[in-house]
Order: structure tokens, then sequence, then C-alpha cells
């Protein structure tokens, strides 16, 4: 049934003319990066390139070029068999090697001179945004980050994340208000030392920051207050304003603060 889903994306497209910031995208634990694709074909359609990962040994069902399909682990973060640091240092480690291979000298990419890699951002969904953090901490060529309603696994350093901007984007409930249940986003707010904004959405579930209410109407199972559409455009419009002011230069209004076009959507803290 997904193998036959239309999606306006295609294969072996040549790239707008010139050079592009690249956005990495990160989904959450064990999923495909499919559950991106709404994003993704967004941001491609702005200008930017974007690279959705699967991570191995965690994202079922994967293929690995030359190696034998790789499972994925039974482990959760939530059971203390793996701890959830493990999982973002492990996709830091795929983020990095990515951008090696797409930036380098011998790049794996035909079109890899459309890349500006002076311009480089990284978003994720749930622990794919926690990894966002943590590989800006670990590599400089990240400008940029977006964590999509997931707990973050590390304190930052002492130095923050050295001036660099970081959005957080999330629930508007008992989670991720201020004082929430999840106590890791009033850590990280307080150690984030640059640019940063706090949003959440109102009628917003966890899967509403991925393709789950889109798949979620498709098959008729309840949906969240939001519905599918205003999901979708939320989430584009936050993260593709986010990526334009701070890899293009493009100052973006909606970033500012409440505006009566998106009226779920909350700032915290400015």
């Amino acid at each position: 049934m997904l193998a036959r889903t239309r999606t306006h994306s295609r294969t072996d497209v040549r790239p707008a003319p010139g050079r592009h910031p690249l956005v990495l995208l990160s989904p959450g634990f064990t999923v495909s990066r499919w559950t991106l694709t709404n994003l993704a074909e967004d941001l491609a359609s702005r200008g930017y390139v974007v690279a959705s990962v699967d991570h191995a040994y965690e994202s079922y069902g994967i293929s690995l070029p030359g190696a034998a399909r790789s499972p994925a682990s039974p482990a959760r973060p939530s059971t203390g068999r793996v701890s959830g640091s493990v999982v973002t240092a492990t996709r830091t480690a795929d983020m990095r090697y990515v951008l090696d291979r797409l930036t380098g000298p011998k790049p794996a990419w035909r079109y890899a001179k459309a890349i500006d890699a002076r311009h480089v951002g990284m978003a994720g969904h749930s622990i794919g945004g926690a990894s966002a953090a943590t590989a800006m901490v670990a590599d400089p060529r990240i400008d940029a980050g977006i964590n999509m309603d997931g707990a973050f696994w590390e304190d930052l350093p002492a130095e923050g994340l050295r001036g660099r901007p970081f959005l957080m984007l999330g629930t508007h409930d008992s989670m991720h208000l201020p004082g929430g249940q999840d106590a890791t986003w009033d850590r990280t707010w307080s150690e984030l030392d640059g640019w940063k904004r706090w949003i959440t959405v109102a009628g917003a579930e966890h899967f509403t920051f991925s393709d789950g209410p889109v798949l979620e109407r498709h098959f008729g199972l309840p949906q969240a207050e939001v519905p599918a559409d205003r999901a979708v455009a939320v989430t584009r419009t936050y993260v593709a304003a986010f990526f334009d002011q701070h890899l293009r230069g493009i100052p973006r209004p909606v970033l500012d603060g409440p505006t009566p076009e998106n009226p779920e959507v909350h700032f915290q803290h400015r």
C-alpha cells in the first residue's frame, strides 16, 4: 500500500542551477526517512538540498550497499536496554559520515557541486530532533538545528552550541510546555547560547510533526485535534522559516511571535 503512495518527488532530477544550502533530516526512533517526506519535499521545493537518513540497525528493513539487509535493534530508549544517548551519538556519527560523503573531496552524489557546504542545517523528529543538538555539539559544520518534539538525552557543554541557532518545536500540552513532564526541554533551553525559540502547537500530538497525520487520515485512523493539512502546513512553515533566516539570511517575521494566520502556534520563550 505505502509503495503505491504518490508523492511530488522524482528520481534522478537535475538540481536547479547554483549552489544551495543543505538540510539533514533524521526521523523518529526505528522509523524510516519516508516519515518526513512532506517536510523533505517542501524544503526541496524551496531550493534546499535535503538528505534524509535511515539509521542502520535501527530503521526496520533497510539495505546497506554490499551487505545483507540490516536488522533493526529491538531495544527502545525507554526500556533501559539501550540509552537514548547511545542512539543520539550513533546518529551523530551517521550524519557526520553523510556530510563527509556529500561535501568531501570524492562526493557520493553526482550533483554534489550543487551543495553550499558553508550553510548546513539539521532537523529531526523525536529522538532525531535530540540528535540534531548532539550532532551540532560534535560537528561545527552544522550551522542550525531543530528538535521536533523529542526529549534531549544529553546536556549541552558549557559553551552551549557556540552561538548557533536552535528551534524547539513541540506539543502544547503537559509534555513540552515550560515546567512540563519533559524536564529536558527546560534544561536545554537554559543551555542554548545563541538565537533560540521554544514554540508549541495547540492540539498537536507527538507524530504531528511527521507524516503521521497524513497516513492516519489516509487509513481512516483517529486524528489529532490539528487536522492533517494544518499539521503539515504549520510544520513546513516554521521549519522553512527557521532555515531561511539562519542558512540564507532572509528575515522571517513569523519567527518573531504569534500570527493570526497560525492561531495554533504559541511562543513560550523568545
